[in-house]
C-alpha cells in the first residue's frame, strides 16, 4: 500500500512539472511524525499542523529560520508611542491561489473567523489583546471594537493594553490569512497566499505542494513540495540515507554515528525549547523552597545530558533559551553537590528524606529515560521516587490540574521572545492549562513580567527578563535541565535549506536540489 502510495505520488510529481524538471527545480521531500490535524490556520495547535499550514499561508508578519521577524503580507506596520495602537499596511498586488486579491477585509475577517464562538479546538489567544477580542470568542460582543479596517489595503489594532511583542503575535499560523468568505473544505483543500500550492492529501500517507509561481516573495526555487508521513525515527533515518527524505532530525541514538560518518551533512543549532522537570509548588515538601534547591543539587544533569541525550542541549541556567534575548548563561549553575542537598533538605525538616512521584510518558524515549536517571540520582540524597508512567495526554492533564508532584516536560516557543518562556511557565495567571505547570507563584515576578509585556524598549525588557529568570531560578520551581539543540541532516545535493530555531520559520523557498 506505501509503496503503491508512494508511486502515486511521484506521478504526480511529474504531471505537476508538466515532464519537464529545470535543473535546481527537482522535487523536496519533508515530513511530519503524524498526519496534520486539519490543513485550516484556525485549527493549528500542534507542529505538523503549524508546519503546513505556514507552507499555504501567509500572515501579516513572518519569523525567518533564525527566528527574526520580518513583514509578510504586511510590508510595514507602526506602533503607536504607548504600544497600545498598531497599523498594519497591506503589500500591494497579493492574491489568493484561486486568483482572489487580498484585501484588509479578508484579514479582518479571518481573524473573526478564529475568535468566532463556533470555532472550536482552535487557539485564538495570539488574537485575544486586540480590544474586545475574548468578549467576541465568548459570544458577549457583536464585533471586535478593537478592528478597523483604515482602506482596502490597512488595518488598525488598538488593544487592550501596551504589549510590544504583538506582531510577534500575528507571525503565528492561526493568524494566517484565508480568503472571504472561506471555501467549506478549507481544511482539507487550503487555499492560502503562501509559496505553496496544495495538490493532494492521502492521509497518514503522504501531503503533495505544488510551487505557487505568483508568490510575492518569488516562486519557490523547486517544483514539488512532498511532505511524508514517517512516524519512527529510525526509519526516517533509513528512508533518507536510501534518498528517499531530503532531511531529517538525527535520532538521538545515532548522534554519535552521524557525527563521525556524516559530518558535512549536518546542522545544528539552539533550539527555542527547554527541558524541565516542573516541581509543583503547591505540594507537601516541594512547597518549601529549600526542599526544590535540593532536588537541583541532588541531579547530575551534565552526565544525563550527556548519556540519555547524546549531550545535545545547553544546560539551563535559567529558563530563557540562550539565543534570546535576556538569557544569562553566566548565572550561577546549583551545580551536582549531593551532600549539599542532604543538608538543605534536613534544614527543611526533612533530614530523613521525602517521597514524591514523577510522571513520565514512555511515548517521549529519551525523556523517559532521563526520569529514570533522575530517580536513581534523587534517591541519593533521599528524595525517594516513584515514576508513574501515562500516556502524554493523561500526563500533561494530571500536570495542568496540580495532581503530580513532579512532571518531565518539554516546552516548544510559539513565538521567540524571552516573554513565550516567563508568562506561561511563571505568571501566576497561567496556573495549570496556561502553562504554569509548578504552580509558582510571586507577586514580584508576576508584576515584573506585566512590566515588561509594556516595554516598548528592547533594551528596558531584556533587562527585565533578565530579572525575571534570575529571580525565579533562585526560587527554583523547577527542576532545571537544558535547552535541546536540534541536529538535522540534509542531503548532500540540497541547497538553500536552513535549519529553523522556530517550527514555522522554514518555508522551503530557497531549498533547491543540485547546488548550493
Amino acid at each position: 500500500m506505501r509503496a503503491r502510495s508512494i508511486l502515486l505520488h511521484t506521478t504526480l510529481v511529474a504531471t505537476i512539472a508538466c515532464g519537464r524538471t529545470a535543473p535546481g527545480r527537482a522535487g523536496l521531500v519533508y515530513y511530519e511524525s503524524y498526519d496534520p490535524r486539519s490543513l485550516d490556520p484556525a485549527l493549528s495547535t500542534d507542529v505538523p499542523t503549524g508546519e503546513m499550514v505556514t507552507l499555504a499561508f501567509d500572515g501579516l508578519t513572518q519569523f525567518d529560520p533564525d527566528g527574526r521577524l520580518e513583514p509578510a503580507l504586511a510590508d510595514r506596520w507602526t506602533a503607536s508611542p504607548d504600544g497600545r495602537r498598531y497599523v498594519f499596511h497591506l503589500r500591494a498586488g497579493v492574491k489568493f491561489h484561486n486568483g482572489t486579491p487580498l484585501t484588509a477585509a479578508a484579514v479582518r475577517a479571518s481573524f473573526l473567523r478564529v475568535l468566532a464562538p463556533g470555532t472550536r479546538g482552535g487557539r485564538p489567544w495570539p488574537l485575544y489583546p486586540i480590544a474586545g477580542a475574548e468578549e467576541y470568542a465568548a459570544g458577549r460582543a457583536a464585533a471586535v471594537r478593537g478592528m478597523t479596517l483604515r482602506d482596502d489595503s490597512g488595518l488598525a489594532f488598538t488593544l487592550t493594553e501596551p504589549l510590544a511583542i504583538f506582531p510577534k503575535f500575528l507571525a503565528m499560523p492561526v493568524a494566517s490569512v484565508t480568503p472571504a468568505p472561506a471555501p467549506p473544505e478549507l481544511g482539507q483543500r487550503p487555499i492560502g497566499t503562501g509559496p505553496w500550492r496544495f495538490v493532494a492529501w492521502q492521509h497518514d500517507d503522504a501531503l503533495t505542494f505544488a510551487r505557487n509561481p505568483d508568490y510575492w516573495g518569488g516562486a519557490p526555487l523547486a517544483d514539488t513540495l512532498i511532505v511524508r508521513i514517517v512516524p519512527e525515527p529510525l526509519t526516517r533515518a533509513a528512508e533518507f540515507e536510501a534518498g528517499r527524505l531530503s532531511v531529517i532530525e538525527v535520532p538521538f541514538g545515532e548522534t554519535a554515528r552521524w557525527r563521525a560518518q556524516h559530518p558535512g551533512w549536518l546542522a545544528e543549532k539552539p533550539a527555542l525549547r527547554v527541558v524541565y522537570v516542573a516541581l509543583n509548588n503547591r505540594r507537601g515538601p516541594l512547597s518549601d523552597t529549600r526542599v526544590r534547591q535540593a532536588i537541583n543539587q541532588a541531579v547530575n544533569v551534565p552526565e544525563i545530558l550527556a548519556t540519555v541525550y547524546g549531550g545535545r542541549g545547553i544546560l539551563a541556567r535559567g529558563a530563557i533559551p540562550p539565543a534570546l534575548a535576556g538569557s544569562d548563561t553566566t548565572r550561577r549553575a546549583y551545580g551536582y553537590d549531593p551532600t549539599a542537598a542532604r543538608r538543605l533538605l534536613a534544614e527543611a525538616g526533612y533530614a530523613g528524606g521525602i517521597d514524591v512521584q514523577l510522571w513520565r510518558t514512555a511515548s517521549n524515549v529519551e525523556l523517559s529515560r532521563a526520569a529514570q536517571a533522575i530517580q536513581s540520582q534523587l534517591a541519593a540524597a533521599g528524595v525517594r521516587v516513584e515514576l508513574v508512567e501515562r500516556d502524554a495526554s493523561s500526563q500533561r492533564e494530571a500536570a495542568r490540574k496540580g495532581q503530580a508532584d513532579m512532571v518531565i516536560l518539554d516546552w516548544w516557543a510559539d513565538y521567540p521572545d524571552a516573554d513565550n518562556f516567563l508568562y506561561p511557565l511563571f505568571y501566576s495567571g497561567s496556573f495549570g492549562a496556561g502553562g504554569n505547570y509548578a504552580f509558582y507563584s510571586d507577586a514580584v515576578t508576576d508584576s515584573l513580567i506585566l512590566a515588561a509585556r509594556r516595554t516598548t524598549d528592547d533594551a528596558g525588557r531584556t533587562a527585565l527578563y533578565r530579572r525575571i529568570d534570575d529571580r525565579v531560578y533562585t526560587a527554583a520551581p523547577w527542576l532545571y535541565l537544558w535547552f535541546p539543540k536540534d541536529l538535522w541532516a540534509h542531503r548532500p545535493d540540497l541547497g538553500g535549506w536552513d535549519l529553523p530555531v522556530i517550527f514555522n520559520g522554514q518555508r522551503w523557498t530557497h531549498a533547491r536540489v543540485g547546488g548550493r
